[in-house]
């Protein structure tokens, strides 16, 4: 599955239950994410051991991005039979700032900065 946008790209591998995010996600509102929470929505009906969310090569998301990826882990939180690791640019700011208090939101999510 792939979700493709002017200047972003994410992709879902089910071999690897890796979801990637690439580019700069900056849309207007939660309404145009619907594409994107449809297809993170499938990876957390499909109940992998582990997911993998690599934002390695995220430049920007927007705070409404922001809150779709906290919605994300929530609902891995909530089904409570996936593991989640995030993998991180210690380079990009905005991650640097956001991604920490994903932990809060599940004690058990493996932050991994590269």
């Amino acid at each position: 599955m792939e979700v493709k946008g002017e200047n972003y790209h994410v992709i879902y591998n089910p071999e690897t239950a890796t979801v990637t995010c690439q580019g700069s996600i900056r849309v207007h509102g939660i309404s145009e994410y619907n594409h994107i929470v449809q297809l993170l929505s499938h990876v957390v009906a499909q109940k992998p051991d582990t997911v993998i969310l690599d934002l390695r090569e995220l430049e920007f998301l927007s705070s409404s991005g922001i809150n779709i990826l906290s919605r994300f882990v929530i609902k891995i939180r909530e089904q409570r039979s996936s593991n989640l690791i995030v993998r991180a640019a210690f380079e990009i700011p905005w991650q640097q700032k956001s991604l920490r208090n994903l932990q809060r939101l599940m004690a058990g999510l493996e932050l991994v900065w590269e």
